[in-house]
């Protein structure tokens, strides 16, 4: 599904959005035509707060014509790279902050360095923007934070003899009252105790979630070679295998597509887990599709002598086309977007984190205690590496991961595999 609109302009001030960019007027405004804007994916209520309320502020301020094509995930990169070869890209480019890295190789992007060293604010928006950088330029600016989180069940945690009030708090304490959680009919798990995202993508980001929470890394700190061929990493490996193997197994799900799937069919919400690694934005859906389950968030878990570290940081964020011929009038968009009002109210569109610090003091945040504990825990997120070719590193690591997580391979020869295929991409880009 794309959605396509274009709304007319009035004439005005944006005081917000040109207070944050440069006071001159801007040199390239003579270019005809619309601003060109894509976003990804297909949210009716972020598409509904973008037409009716974003885009119609921005225009009448502004004086702006602005056009918003809305692009399904599994389209947008081989849509965007049409686009490019036809000269056809548009001005602002939404997307995951997992392709910038390329794009910016590219030269696809414009460095937007020079324009966030003259935004206004920009210290309330301290832990989102390192996310967004490549090589130390700026290049996409974040508009949603993620973390995973476990979301648990009070209700099963009482019926288990389990205090809610202390949830674990290092990954051997989840496994363990995972065990305590799961219950069985004979060789078979009726609910699962822990269940942890292991669709193509997730799978890559629940074991980062714990490899980076023992102490590991996917790459070396220069980024030039794989770093999965170590002790923490077998032995995250192992811990996630396990989840799924033998007589012990905690987790029913393996090769379930139910993290993309509503709220109210997920796991910990129909009661088939009594915990779920989920993204932490996700617990106010969560709650209102199951209001008697108790729903609550714990505190990203490390493993025993390693701190807390779990997949997160920016998401989608905001591009400009290094070949648009209105860059500054792009900026202002962006500019626009990043408002202290506007980012919240399309953070809580989506469901999602907010990139600025202050927000936990927002009524969306503060009015629920878990949603507070989950911005509260943003310092704990750890971002993928954002390098060239990490798309292609992060895809050919999770078929390893799968065959290790099936039995197919151990974790030492999954990790040799994926350690070889990580270096190759390196080494020669494909």
């Amino acid at each position: 599904m794309r959605t396509l609109f274009t709304a007319g302009f009035t004439a005005g001030l944006l005081a917000l959005a040109l207070a944050a960019c440069s006071s001159a007027t801007p040199s390239d405004q003579q270019t005809p035509g619309p601003l060109t804007v894509w976003f990804p994916g297909n949210s009716e209520a972020e598409m509904k707060l973008v037409k009716e309320g974003i885009v119609p502020a921005f225009e009448k301020a502004s004086g702006a014509d602005v056009e918003v094509t809305y692009v399904d995930w599994a389209e947008l990169s081989p849509k965007l790279n049409a686009a490019f070869a036809a000269g056809t890209a548009p001005d602002v480019i939404g997307h995951g902050v997992a392709a910038t890295a390329d794009l910016a190789a590219n030269d696809r992007i414009e460095d937007l360095t020079s324009y966030v060293a003259k935004l206004e604010g920009r210290a309330d928006l301290a832990a989102a923007l390192p996310g967004g950088q490549v090589g130390g330029k700026q290049y996409i600016v974040p508009l949603i934070m993620t973390l995973r989180m476990i979301v648990y069940s009070g209700a099963d945690f009482k019926s288990a003899g389990l205090d809610p009030e202390e949830p674990p708090k290092t990954w051997e304490e989840v496994r363990a009252a995972a065990e305590e959680l799961t219950e069985r009919e004979g060789d078979t798990i009726a609910k699962a105790g822990l269940v942890l995202p292991s669709n193509p993508i997730g799978i890559q980001q629940s074991y980062g979630t714990l490899l980076w929470s023992n102490g590991g890394e996917f790459l070396s700190p220069d980024g030039k070679k794989a770093n999965l061929d170590t002790p923490e990493a077998r032995a995250s490996l192992e811990f996630f295998a396990g989840l799924y193997q033998g007589a012990g197994a905690v987790d029913n799900t393996l090769g379930g597509t139910w993290a993309n799937s509503p709220p109210a069919e997920q796991p910990i919400v129909t009661g088939a887990a009594a915990m779920q690694l989920s993204n932490a934005g996700d617990i106010v859906k969560y709650q209102a599709a199951a209001p008697d389950r108790d729903l609550r968030l714990m505190a990203p878990p490390g493993f025993a002598g390693h701190d807390a570290k779990a997949f997160g940081g920016p998401a989608n964020g905001l591009m400009i086309n290094k070949d648009s011929r209105q860059k500054d009038r792009a900026w202002q968009f962006i500019a626009h977007m990043m408002g202290a009002d506007t980012s919240l109210s399309y953070a809580e569109a989506l469901g999602a984190l907010p990139v600025r610090a202050s927000s936990v003091d927002s009524p969306y945040v503060s009015k629920n205690a878990e949603l507070r504990k989950a911005v509260e825990s943003l310092p704990a997120n750890h971002a993928n590496p954002n390098v060239p070719g990490w798309v292609r590193m992060r895809d050919a690591m999770g078929k390893s991961l799968e065959m290790a997580l099936h039995g197919k391979l151990s974790a030492a020869e999954a990790l040799k595999r994926a350690t070889a295929d990580v270096d190759k991409i390196i080494a020669t880009g494909s």
